[in-house]
């Protein structure tokens, strides 16, 4: 059974909606979840408040990364997954009562996994390397979840052979669903990886296998552990064009060229999982070298692909519009009232300048050294995961409220606020990290003045300053994160019902005019030129610094 929607103009499959709504409500859940923890987090780390004890500590740090990196996430993806390949090409779902078995196994493995590490069975870590051991519902209850999520993505799959099958798309998928594709494929290789991992570990937490090599389950998780980082990069990008054409009527001034990168992530991204595993014995020099230079620089490329077609997108469209003034009246006459818009384009600024300047920085084989086992490293993940994947989110929420809800966004004029307050909360954020790493403090140690330990250190007392940073940043960023909490769950289920376009509280803009026949022809997006320069000397100077900083390491005179 199809409703139409009277806003879009899609047909949307009933039971397709109902799992894109109990999947996008389970991933709110699991990130509140995990801020509130987060937020005692950062109050230990702090050194003068250090709130919680050490057991508590690691307990709460395991909670927060399986709830923040892999439930909320995962559950929005799968939401995003059958949104994309039911609701953007006017098709069904290929299997509704599929789609509640693979829900319900996400969800039992998730309230599983929870309760073991709340209950103290399971303080690991998110990584839970052996031999550190966990209660064997831990191990299961991530298998069970698993299962799940592989379950929803080949459900994907089947609903795109069914709108193809059906002569619903042309030649080619929606560039939105063609990156959800991607994204797919990463995950396929992900989770076959993370049960490589997990499968013997749960045999070895009951005592089935004595022996599990601690290099191999490392290699195995990682490729779990940061391909997952990777489909959540290639879905955020896909939601950025998905945006970008809801708010302004853009698309890519080159499809076929974004296409390609969307490919080159499928064959390259995941080798960047290497810089986890540099200093371990378990693969060879050139294997690392490899990874970590050539065939991640592929990658890169088509980051870069990405970095400059997305916002020419806007910038073409907004032109074509007539923001036409020097050359950025198109970025200041955007729709910044629109709050999934300026989410997103908060999220591509921070992902770009933070998690992907970082990410390429730390990914080298040399430069990796100076910070890996630093808070550093953490820096870099919230300027990715959380800036990049999380922002991006929250900002396709605002009209996923509306259009598969059907309800109005109460509190719209803080729902305008919210971005951007947990923009600069993250971002004071990873700026700390950063710079407390770069200073040496800690990746993984509760205690960064090694209280009782046989020796002491002395850091530079510029690390104070970056302490309140981090401070004020978690702060500012949980507030942001609980705003939008609030806002979601008060619009979802007591918000006003949305009778029609006329309660519409978010542009949705038609497609952008054609360019006027006889315009002086010139460069289409001058200013994302211009942008993209500041951008790549902001890269230079931070890869500069990096490499001095390795010399004087080394003590190079």
């Amino acid at each position: 059974m199809f409703r139409t929607c009277d806003i879009t103009g899609f047909k949307v499959d009933l039971k397709a909606q109902s799992l894109i709504r109990v999947n996008a409500v389970m991933a709110v859940v699991s990130l509140l979840g995990a801020i509130i923890v987060a937020l005692l987090l950062v109050l230990t780390r702090y050194q003068p408040i250090h709130l919680l004890d050490a057991e508590m500590y690691y307990r709460l740090v395991t909670f927060h990364g399986i709830n923040a990196l892999v439930f909320w996430i995962i559950f929005f993806e799968i939401a995003g997954l059958y949104f994309g390949s039911t609701v953007v090409l006017n098709s069904r779902m290929c299997s509704p009562t599929t789609g509640w078995i693979a829900f319900a196994l996400m969800l039992i493995g998730m309230i599983m996994t929870d309760t073991v590490v709340l209950m103290g069975l399971a303080n690991v870590g998110l990584t839970s390397y052996v031999p550190l051991k966990a209660h064997p519902l831990f191990y299961l209850g991530i298998i069970l979840f698993a299962v799940g999520a592989l379950t929803g993505v080949i459900l994907f799959f089947g609903n795109i052979m069914i709108a193809k099958r059906d002569k619903l798309v042309g030649d080619t998928l929606p560039l939105f669903t063609y990156g959800l594709v991607a994204a797919a494929i990463i995950a396929v290789y992900s989770i076959a990886s993370g049960a490589l991992a997990y499968i013997p570990a749960f045999l070895w937490s009951v005592g089935l296998i004595e022996h599990f090599d601690v290099a191999a389950y490392k290699l195995l998780w990682w490729g779990m552990g940061h391909g997952s980082q990777q489909i959540n990069v290639t879905a955020q990008i896909a939601i950025w064009y998905l945006v970008i054409y809801l708010a302004v009527g853009g698309v890519s001034i080159n499809e076929r060229v974004s296409r390609s990168a969307f490919f080159l992530y499928i064959l390259f991204i995941g080798l960047a999982a290497a810089h986890h595993v540099l200093t371990d014995p378990v693969v060879s020099s050139a294997w690392k070298v490899w990874n970590t230079s050539y065939a991640m620089y592929l990658a890169v490329l088509a980051s870069m692909i990405h970095a400059f077609a997305v916002p020419s997108a806007l910038e073409s469209a907004q032109r074509r519009w007539g923001y036409n003034k020097g050359l950025f009246d198109w970025l200041v006459k955007a729709p910044w009232g629109n709050p999934a818009f300026s989410a997103i384009v908060l999220a591509i600024i921070g992902f770009g300048f933070i998690g992907g300047t970082t990410g390429v920085i730390y990914g080298m084989e040399q430069t990796n050294i100076i910070v890996h086992n630093t808070i550093a490293i953490v820096g870099h993940f919230k300027g990715t995961v959380v800036i990049g994947t999380t922002l991006t989110f929250m900002g396709l929420t605002y009209y996923l409220i509306p259009l598969i809800f059907r309800r109005k966004i109460i509190w719209f004029g803080l729902a305008k606020i919210q971005p951007w307050l947990f923009f600069f909360g993250i971002a004071f954020l990873c700026i700390g990290m950063i710079g407390l790493g770069n200073f040496g403090v800690p990746r993984r140690h509760w205690d960064s003045t090694f209280a009782g330990a046989p020796f002491s250190y002395a850091f530079n007392p510029a690390v104070d300053l970056f302490w309140v940073v981090t401070l004020i940043g978690g702060i500012l960023a949980f507030t942001g994160a609980l705003l939008w909490c609030l806002i979601v769950a008060g619009s979802v289920f007591f918000g006003p019902v949305l009778r029609g376009p006329e309660d519409m509280q978010i542009k949705i803009s038609p497609l952008a005019p054609p360019e006027q026949e006889g315009k002086k022809k010139g460069i289409e997006a001058p200013g994302t030129v211009a942008l993209v320069l500041i951008f790549l000397a902001t890269f230079l100077i931070l890869f500069v610094l990096n490499w001095k900083w390795l010399a004087a390491t080394w003590m190079v005179k």
